[in-house]
């Protein structure tokens, strides 16, 4: 039943508070608790009715409607017997969380609500829900402790001819019935998903590409191994699975959307049991990162690592080189939710590394059981044993990735270079996650050279984190440096405090800018190619298709409004950083 019908009738004795536009969620049950935190009981659909006994001061309001929002309750039916007229904290909580919420006046027992709510909701599901019963029994038994997702994904194709799959954050597919998802298609819909969840609005998300129209459904874990419910959407955004089904869910019936939903959760236990595996690994990286950074003797960490090894590298004994990254999230003043500096970033940043250090060709978990990522203050580090990481990327592939971070000499010796390249590793997971960081978040990372021994991993962390300084120095939302960067100029220029960066490339650019604005001159463009051609006038007129003297006439021009000499090496060495720093 909707709740549309509860406020229709009379004898219920609700008035609505906030919420109108909700009003057409699906009640499943009712719950009546004064418990501050009742989340543990709590499975999704329910209407709960409260005394208002856990409300001690306008503070509580809030953390109690976000734990009934983040468990998907349909909405709050709060009592004024005992405090008469509904707080107004507790009313502007559930606007915010977008959680319908309802007065009952105090001449109207829970119990009256309960029992209405009880029989409509067992009457009108008694005939079409009988079948939904069964096929819950078969996949509870057959689901992901018989066998995983693919499973259940194969159930929903057998019985309800729904083509389905179990995608990453990033869209990587993790598990699917028949066909797999294309990749390019697993991160459009990962990022049609992220946006939609960034935005607030209620799953599951509608998703049109291609002519085909498919629902996204978040899968949210709720068991017992549960994180403790978000303050914030963006602790968990950048690390929930989701399920996509090739269908438009926007009409379907009740029965058939509480079918998904436990299908959601059956994938959740799954989620759980496999985080659980994590765990050693994400213990391991944490002893050893732990002993780098205190600067333990080399036989230290060497013996850690071998104690390392077999759980990352099964069968091989010790991995013969190394990789650090380093990620991190950072996110910048919002309206809404915690403040920026109250969000728990580092373990936002340890799933979503966990996730993009996943080969994105290899669907399942197979690849993801190698990884050990720690996390350290706002930190994600990542010990990458090269062995069970290092993907051969096609020709094309490979020029392309790598040429979007360094010069055409550092492409062609990237090329060769075995291990993790960092433009690389962001290639396929910068569409989603840029629709997950929405414009108020940033993700950079940093990769460090591989290294041969215990002794190299500290000049390999610090090096790692070099190259994340020199990718947040950067724009746009998703960044990454990697240490062949770091044998350059550009490491120095993240490090220019930001006032001194704009007011030497005011002094050397502005008069520029402004000429070109005046004239449409080209002069920026000439001064750019008059320094990629070192100087060579030929070179430089042929690339610009001008005569040699035109180009010494607009040479001449830049001279003149800046004062430089072009043919003095310290003057083109301004001009070229000054272009890099703008």
């Amino acid at each position: 039943m909707r709740l549309r019908a509860l406020l229709e009738t009379d004898a219920l004795g609700l008035r609505l508070l906030g919420g109108e536009d909700e009003l057409d969620r699906t009640v499943r049950g009712v719950m009546t608790t004064d418990l501050r935190d009742p989340s543990r009981y709590l499975s999704g659909g329910e209407l709960v009715l409260t005394g208002l006994a856990w409300r001690r001061d306008a503070a509580d309001s809030e953390p109690f409607v976000r734990i009934l929002a983040g468990a998907g309750v349909a909405g709050l039916a709060a009592g004024e017997a005992e405090l008469g007229d509904i707080p107004a904290d507790l009313v502007e909580a559930c606007l915010h969380h977008r959680l319908p919420l309802f007065a009952v006046h105090e001449t109207v027992a829970f119990a009256t609500i309960t029992e209405y709510v009880v029989r409509q909701v067992s009457g009108e599901r008694a005939g079409d829900l009988a079948a939904v019963v069964d096929r819950h029994r078969r996949l509870m038994t057959s689901g992901p402790a018989g066998g995983g997702p693919e499973v259940v994904l194969d159930l929903l194709t057998s019985d309800l001819d729904l083509r389905a799959w179990v995608l990453s954050p990033t869209g990587r597919q993790i598990a699917g019935a028949g066909a797999p998802l294309p990749g390019p298609l697993g991160a459009t819909l990962a990022g049609h998903h992220l946006a939609a969840t960034r935005t607030g609005r209620r799953a599951p998300h509608r998703a049109a590409v291609g002519g085909t129209t498919y629902s996204l459904f978040p899968i949210r874990n709720t068991g017992r191994g549960a994180a403790p419910a978000a303050r914030d959407v963006r602790e968990s955004v950048l690390s929930d699975w989701l399920l996509a089904v090739e269908a438009d869910a926007s009409d379907w019936p009740a029965a058939r959307l509480d079918l998904l939903q436990g299908v959601t959760q059956l994938i959740a236990v799954e989620r759980d049991r496999r985080d659980a595996a994590r765990t050693v690994r994400r213990r391991l990286a944490q002893e050893v990162l732990e002993l780098v950074q205190a600067g333990a003797a080399p036989a230290e960490i060497a013996a850690r690592l071998r104690v390392a090894a077999p759980v990352l590298l099964p069968g091989l004994g010790v991995a013969p080189q190394w990789q650090v990254v380093v990620a991190r999230v950072d996110w910048s003043a919002s309206g809404q939710g915690a403040a920026a500096g109250e969000i728990a970033s580092g373990p936002v940043a340890q799933a979503l590394l966990e996730e993009i250090l996943v080969d994105p060709a290899v669907s399942g978990p197979d690849s993801a059981d190698r990884i050990a990522v720690a996390h350290t203050g706002e930190e994600a580090i990542a010990l990458v044993p090269l062995p069970a990481i290092v993907t051969a990327l096609p020709e094309s592939e490979s020029a392309e990735g790598d040429a979007a971070g360094a010069d055409g000499e550092d492409a062609d010796a990237l090329a060769g270079e075995p291990g993790l390249h960092a433009d690389a590793l962001l290639a396929s997971v910068r569409e989603p996650l840029t629709a997950g960081l929405a414009d108020d978040g940033r993700l950079t990372l940093g990769v460090s050279a591989a290294v041969h021994s215990a002794e190299g991993l500290r000049g390999a962390l610090e090096e790692a984190r070099h190259a994340r300084r020199v990718a947040a120095a950067r724009p746009g939302r998703v960044c990454a440096a990697g240490h062949h960067e770091l044998a350059s100029h550009v490491l120095l220029l993240p490090f220019v405090p930001d006032d001194v960066r704009r007011a030497f490339t005011a002094r050397l650019l502005d008069p520029l800018r402004d000429y070109d604005r005046r004239h449409r001159a080209e002069l920026i463009e000439t001064l750019e190619a008059f320094l990629d051609c070192d100087g060579s006038w030929t070179r430089c007129a042929a690339r610009l298709h001008l005569h040699v003297n035109t180009l010494r006439y607009r040479v001449g021009r830049i001279e003149q409004l800046t004062g430089r000499d072009l043919s003095r090496l310290e003057d083109k060495l301004d001009f070229f950083l000054a272009l890099r720093m703008s």
